[in-house]
């Protein structure tokens, strides 16, 4: 039976379980895209090539001895970046080959629209907004309160109970030295950065500081920092022994600045150029008047490149096939990103800051060749990855994410619960192809016609027609929209306040009081954040 059409720039409908995906045709034991990608000049949406390679996902009914696991973290890496979501620009051979030889996810979601948070909810498997760390969207204040706390339990620290070799290589953004590291959170060893944003050359901070540690340690190298994470990270894996290991492979690519492999000069230009301030820092930083979708493909092309030395690494070692790969971005991408047919960007709850390039490949359980529009979040992969390595979550920090370990192997069916999210400014629910979108304080739209009193306003979109989020079937569901208003109240009053917040005025309809801001989206230069240094990176 051949397959049904669809417009490739649209979502996939939702999953309503591990067996209830739309037909394609299948290819069995796919291993790589089939064709020759076009000459870089020419505009080419590879999901229309290589969309009769890909077969809707079924669990193999196969199991495996503990894996090991390696989750590599794009940073600020758009929907549709990669070749295999529809980029029309830049060359991801290393990823495309990745998502031929597993599993692609089209409904796969960052666990905040900002960095710092969503890697809270990556290591802690809860929701950001537990910890006073993730109330700053994103994290900058440099002292002792904001950060995981060192007897937090973590996924590197149970898996380090469960006989795990642990490691970070990369970007940590989870709090500062002397009171935070990534070696207070279960990781054994770490070689990276520990800001939100870096110079790729200079490897100094959004403070102007040096910020490239061994440990806890400040070493330097020379080097493309994009590279130089690939390479600590392939050595890693070279010089594993025989227990299982768990190497955090956080990159800064494709982040700000925008710096290409060969701009060593533009770096030290940047580098000149007078900061006395942190925020003058953080300007110089933040790049405001570079970068290109020229210059952009470049440090997608090398932050392909250095995944590839990675999964080389396993290649060589024979890991391959015991070994979970995650690949995923931290949020939705900003500026020259590619979010189509999404919109928002890194910051907004609307799709394009939350959805994100989602990949896993595990062969040993996983066939490849597949592809899920299952809904899932960051921390869910938190849960998971403890369940197949056998650890136990800690009873006194109870996982907000849901493993998906028994839907992998096909012995359940496909985990059905409302996916949440709450920024300053917005929040959102998700239920099957229904989300519902918060927003504190509503605006006006279309040239203030349809204007607004301030209040919360409340949108429901049907994401299996609308990936968008432009159609708003709110007045068609009112029963639908009641429920899930109540869902997301209980859910923002459950976490903490925001500490600088100011009470919003949804007496009304009986919304909370608690958690908004009238300042706006943050901007560099302009704090929303309560934190010690304006407008901060993610």
């Amino acid at each position: 039976m051949s397959a049904p059409s669809r417009n490739p720039t649209e979502p996939h409908p939702v999953t309503q379980g591990p067996r209830a995906q739309d037909p394609v045709t299948p290819v069995p034991g796919a291993q790589g895209p089939a064709t020759q990608d076009p000459p870089p000049t020419a505009l080419f949406d590879r999901r229309t090539r290589d969309a009769a390679a890909e077969r809707p996902f079924r669990g193999s009914g196969r199991t495996a001895g503990r894996p090991n696991i390696v989750f590599i973290l794009a940073d600020d890496l758009g929907w549709g970046d990669l070749g295999c979501f529809g980029s029309l620009h830049n060359r991801t051979p290393s990823l495309d080959a990745l998502a031929s030889q597993g599993l692609r996810f089209t409904h796969g979601y960052a666990t905040s629209a900002t960095c710092s948070p969503t890697r809270l909810g990556l290591y802690t498997g809860r929701y950001p907004g537990r910890l006073t760390a993730g109330l700053e969207e994103p994290l900058g204040t440099r002292d002792e309160h904001h950060g995981i706390p060192a007897d937090h339990p973590t996924l590197p620290s149970l898996l380090v109970d469960v006989g795990y070799r642990t490691a970070m290589i990369g970007k940590w953004h989870c709090g500062w030295l002397p009171w935070f590291s990534p070696l207070k959170a279960g990781f054994q060893t770490f070689y990276g950065n520990l800001d939100g944003a870096v110079d790729y050359f200079g490897h100094f901070d959004t403070s102007g500081q040096p910020d490239l540690w061994d440990g806890e340690e400040p070493v330097t190298e020379q080097g493309y920092y994009t590279e130089i994470i690939g390479r600590h990270a392939a050595a890693y894996i070279r010089e594993a022994g025989d227990d299982p290991f768990y190497p955090q492979v956080n990159f800064t690519g494709a982040h700000w600045p925008w710096e290409g492999p060969d701009d060593e000069e533009l770096s030290r230009h940047i580098a000149d150029e007078p900061a006395d301030t942190h925020e003058e820092s953080l300007r110089r930083l933040f790049h405001a008047d570079g970068g290109s979708l020229a210059k952009y493909g470049e440090m997608v092309a090398a932050l392909d490149a250095s995944i590839g030395e990675v999964l080389a690494a396993l290649d060589a070692k024979g890991m391959r096939d015991n070994t979970i790969v995650v690949f995923a971005s931290d949020n939705g991408g900003e500026r020259w990103a590619f979010m189509w047919p999404f919109v928002g960007e890194k910051g907004d709850l609307e799709e394009g800051g939350i959805r994100v390039p989602l990949i896993v490949r595990w062969p040993a359980v996983i066939d490849a060749g597949q592809v899920s529009d299952l809904p899932n979040a960051t921390f869910d992969w938190t849960a998971t990855l403890l369940d197949a390595a056998g650890a136990t979550p800690d009873a006194d920090h109870p996982l907000d994410g849901t493993s998906l370990l028994g839907w992998l192997t096909g012995t359940q069916d496909a985990p059905q619960r409302d996916l949440l999210w709450r920024t300053r400014e917005q929040g959102a629910v998700r239920r099957g192809h229904y989300k519902l979108l918060v927003d504190r304080h509503g605006h006006s739209v279309w040239h203030n016609l349809f204007g607004t009193d301030g209040r919360p306003s409340y949108r429901l979109f049907d994401l299996s027609a609308d990936g968008r989020e432009k159609a708003d079937v709110a007045d068609q569901h009112p029963g639908l929209v009641a429920e899930l208003k109540a869902v997301w109240r209980s859910f923002d009053e459950e976490l903490l306040p925001y500490p600088d917040a100011s009470a919003w005025d949804a007496s009304a309809d009986g919304a909370s009081s608690r958690g908004a801001s009238t300042s706006g989206r943050s901007t560099p230069g302009r704090s929303t954040t309560g934190g010690q240094c304006p407008g901060l990176p993610d």
